[in-house]
């Protein structure tokens, strides 16, 4: 028979609600009668029997996250984060990933809402045509937070950069550093794509610098397409001496060409990617790249969740814009 709450409360005659509360770490309960039950629970093998505190509860202690792509380092250091920042109200995490599919992005939310997750983060495709998604994930009255992508007219917390902020820093500093044919590896058909794609030509205006024909190319997100990508750049004449990429792994990709090619970063060609992730500071040549707290978007967007949860009232909408930060490294150095 598996152990009880009842058992740990007859051997330590002590009540099961105050049992309750420590093995929720919930209520003012003394440091002794805490570990003592702590010390007890573990010894008797106790598990949580989250079938029974549903049903007391009305909740599941799950929450989903929905990424475009848990493989890519960035989503991974959102997932950690959101992980860590739940796990000590005893919820756990449920991931499900959409590879920029709108319709399985749809699909994997109804599927999280049917499992009866208490909440959402989602980092949406931005698609147009799912907007109803969320309206009616509001109307079940399912807490949900925006991470990363902003969704015009949806009412929800959201947590994130500015992206067209992103595309101004990135272009800004390859400006200062004397480059004067700036190109640019725009992302996929995302709203986040097209706002740094916006930075980096009102930034280039600002400057009174032209972009010549053909010196913005799709690259999608990943380093295969960020190389093929900049291939084609090579190909035109003159070649760029500046480059800003979508994101790191397609500056890495731009990298691979540009050196493949027989030229010199930054002399040559100065690189700039975003996002930060966990390696660009060991690759052959260290990326300069737009640091986006990843982190703090995983953390923050948590803590909205868990008090929408937690409220016994609807919750106004939070925004918290988190400001992107330039990681100068050897990939743009060139004064």
């Amino acid at each position: 028979m598996p152990v009880t709450l009842q058992d740990i409360a007859n051997d330590l005659r002590v009540s099961v609600v105050t049992v309750s509360k420590v093995l929720r770490n919930q209520g003012p309960i003394s440091a002794a009668t805490r570990k003592r039950v702590l010390q007890r629970a573990k010894a008797l093998g106790y598990q949580t029997n989250w079938t029974a505190r549903s049903l007391a509860t009305g909740r599941t202690y799950t929450i989903g996250l929905l990424l475009p792509d848990f493989t890519h380092p960035f989503f991974a250091e959102i997932a950690k984060a959101v992980a860590e920042a739940i796990r000590p109200h005893d919820y756990h995490l449920i991931i499900s990933y959409f590879e920029e599919d709108p319709e399985l992005e749809r699909n994997e939310a109804n599927s999280l809402v049917a499992r009866q997750v208490d909440g959402l983060i989602i980092a949406s495709a931005q698609s147009p045509g799912n907007r109803d998604l969320f309206e009616n994930i509001r109307k079940r009255k399912i807490p949900f937070v925006l991470i990363d992508r902003p969704i015009a007219g949806v009412q929800a917390s959201f947590v994130g950069v500015n992206h067209e902020e992103i595309g101004k820093l990135a272009t800004s500093h390859l400006v200062a550093q004397g480059c004067r044919r700036i190109a640019h590896l725009r992302g996929p058909a995302l709203g986040i794509a097209a706002a740094r794609l916006a930075g980096y030509r009102r930034t280039l205006e600002k400057h009174k610098l032209t972009v010549p024909s053909g010196y913005v190319v799709e690259a999608g997100y990943e380093d295969s397409t960020g190389y093929k990508a900049m291939q084609k750049l090579l190909r035109k004449n003159p070649i760029p001496d500046g480059v800003f990429c979508y994101n790191d792994p397609v500056a890495i990709g731009a990298m691979n060409a540009i050196l493949d090619a027989g030229l010199s970063i930054p002399r040559d060609i100065a690189v700039v990617g975003a996002g930060n992730v966990h390696y660009s500071d060991v690759l052959t040549v260290p990326l300069t790249t737009i640091d986006q707290e990843t982190r703090q978007i995983g953390r923050r967007s948590a803590e909205l969740l868990l008090e929408q949860i937690a409220s016994k009232n609807t919750v106004r909408p939070k925004k918290i814009w988190i400001a992107p930060k330039l990681v100068v490294r050897k990939s743009s150095q060139r004064l």
